[in-house]
């Protein structure tokens, strides 16, 4: 199966999706979003398409990965891409706005989402 964007095309069009973001979503965001080409996968195999980082050294910044868009949406007309991609560009930028208030809510509801997955599949 085919995928719709090349990783180049996907990474302007994260690029155009971000220009289209308030800026003052970005206050103190020092890093940047990077998009790279391969998948990541957490510790049960389960894809991840992005990633919020806090680093004393790097600082804030977003990884949005590629390949997981590959493998979960392959097949996937290109309305389905940039609807996830979107999704996963604005959930991002609430765990940096989460993380600037000191809250986590975000991500419990990750956790909690998945242990109901995880729930629903034993």
């Amino acid at each position: 199966m085919k995928v719709p964007f090349d990783f180049d095309r996907f990474a302007d069009l994260a690029d155009e999706m971000v220009q289209m973001i308030p800026e003052k979503f970005f206050r103190r965001f020092n890093g940047d979003i990077r998009v790279l080409p391969e998948p990541c996968r957490d510790e049960q195999g389960f894809y991840i398409l992005g990633e919020y980082f806090t680093d004393e050294f790097l600082g804030q910044w977003i990884a949005v990965y590629y390949g997981s868009f590959a493998a979960c949406f392959r097949g996937e007309p290109p309305e389905v891409w940039k609807a996830e991609l979107w999704t996963t560009l604005l959930h991002e930028i609430r765990h940096h706005l989460e993380d600037l208030a000191g809250i986590d809510d975000l991500v419990r509801e990750d956790m909690a989402e998945l242990a109901a997955w995880l729930r629903e599949r034993s």
